[in-house]
């Protein structure tokens, strides 16, 4: 599957109700599965882990949705060489 796949689905699938929840309350979401998945890193459940990297990314797809950024092209300017140095 494709990032823009993945995306496309959240939107399909939760869109409307995404975007009456809005930007703010979104972020929030997002906020804590990006907890969540802190909590996961530090503990030795693969199985956790990986469902929290799961969760974090479709919340990510959520937030792009609602503020129309296609991910997929968000991300090309890693593999464009439009990034230089290390942060």
């Amino acid at each position: 599957m494709e990032i823009r796949d993945f995306q496309q689905w959240i939107n399909e699938k939760y869109g409307k109700r995404d975007r009456e929840r809005g930007t703010a309350g979104t972020f929030m979401w997002f906020v804590e599965e990006v907890g969540e998945l802190a909590t996961a890193l530090a503990e030795d459940n693969q199985a956790n882990k990986t469902e929290e990297f799961a969760d974090v990314l479709a919340w990510l797809c959520t937030l792009a949705n609602i503020n129309d950024v296609d991910l997929e092209q968000a991300v090309r300017k890693y593999l464009d060489g439009q990034i230089q140095g290390f942060k």
